[in-house]
């Protein structure tokens, strides 16, 4: 289960590697000539009713053993799992310039897949019972232009991560407490399914805690749609977390350029106002947390089949505008940063073992209600 470990914790190889490169060297343009698909939007049917009902169709989910949720650092004992239902949508994995949306076969997509989710679903194995569906995401593409396919492709994604959802319900314990969490474009995703599936429902008083991660959530203009407040407490259930994470000089440019020029959920401008910021090393609304807080961060060996679980490398602070710096010195996680000194791919990885302390601590917290 450790094989190539961080090949794909590090993924979003193509632009790393090929897009970085192109940025570094030619700009925003290029990058978007690059990796921006050339043809039309493909519409594709709706997923069945029942097409979720089929195991095949989950990376992760009870009755599947050998899954890369299970997977977990040398050393770090497996126990017996809390009560949870984890409900985990991945990131994007998919970086084809040939159609909009990832094929359910396309082998090498699935592949990076399954990687992120041994690097960050299988921090939550320990709160319970993890669920990752596969669902035709969106390319990486999508989110380098404003053009209506990207649109079109992304609520394609989207109808397939609802319907995985509904499948989740559907077959998990109603008497369990449920978390949900995603990266990304899954983290995307996941404000959807609170939107438009969570929020003002009975569903909403299971909710352990929203891992919203590496995704921006404006405090002003989108928790209130939400329907959960920003965790301010480590020991706090029914709350949002979310964080990005930047090594030191920030540059997040790209990221301010894009989301101040967006409108929030509940119709007004997010110009200006400030992200939701988490610091995943106390569990606490904003703040500066020292390294020696950091419980574990996810380091590959040399051959990158392997990764080790090391703590106190990583210090964490909030800025006023709501990304997670991570100090000046990081680790040497790979050649994966991506431009600006972001390190976005990390999210997960670089607080592992305190993200999963943290879903154990609001899940006891839940139960105690």
């Amino acid at each position: 289960m450790a094989r190539k470990f961080l090949y794909v914790v590090a993924t979003l190889i193509v632009l790393v590697i090929v897009g970085g490169v192109v940025y570094a060297l030619f700009g925003n343009d290029l990058l978007r000539r690059a990796m921006v698909p050339s043809v039309a939007f493909r519409a594709e049917p709706a997923m069945p009713a029942n097409a979720y009902a089929d195991r095949a169709m989950w990376f992760a989910r009870p009755g599947l053993t050998n899954t890369p949720v299970d997977w977990l650092p040398p050393g770090v004992e497996r126990g017996a799992p809390g009560d949870a239902e984890i409900f985990f949508i991945h990131p994007t994995s998919f970086v084809g310039t040939d159609r909009w949306n990832a094929a359910l076969d396309d082998g090498e997509t699935n592949g990076r897949a399954q990687v992120f989710l041994r690097g960050q679903a299988s921090a939550f194995s320990a709160a319970g019972r993890v669920w990752a569906p596969r669902y035709r995401q969106a390319t990486f593409g999508a989110f380098l232009t404003g053009e209506a396919a990207a649109t079109q492709a992304l609520d394609l994604a989207y109808r397939d991560v609802a319907a995985a959802f509904d499948r989740f319900l559907a077959e998990a314990d109603p008497k369990r407490p449920i978390i949900l969490a995603g990266h990304s474009q899954g983290a995307l995703h996941l404000t959807r399914l609170l939107r438009e599936k969570v929020a003002g429902t009975p569903i909403a008083r299971r909710i352990v805690a929203a891992y919203v991660v590496g995704w921006p959530v404006s405090k002003a203009t989108d928790l209130t749609a939400l329907g959960m407040a920003q965790c301010t407490a480590a020991d706090q259930a029914g709350c949002l977390l979310s964080w990005q994470s930047f090594a030191e000089p920030a540059d997040p440019t790209l990221i301010v350029e894009q989301y101040d020029a967006s409108t929030g959920f509940d119709g007004r401008p997010r110009n200006g106002t400030p992200m939701v910021c988490t610091n995943p090393l106390t569990g606490t609304a904003g703040g500066a947390a020292p390294a020696s807080a950091n419980a574990g961060t996810l380091i590959p060996d040399q051959s990158l089949e392997s990764a080790t679980m090391t703590p106190g490398l990583v210090p964490a602070r909030c800025d006023p505008r709501g990304f997670l710096l991570i100090g000046d010195n990081p680790p040497d996680l790979g050649p994966f940063v991506l431009p600006g000194n972001n390190w976005h791919v990390y999210d997960y990885s670089l607080f592992w073992a305190n993200v999963r302390a943290d879903a154990l601590r609001r899940l006891a917290a839940w139960e105690k209600r």
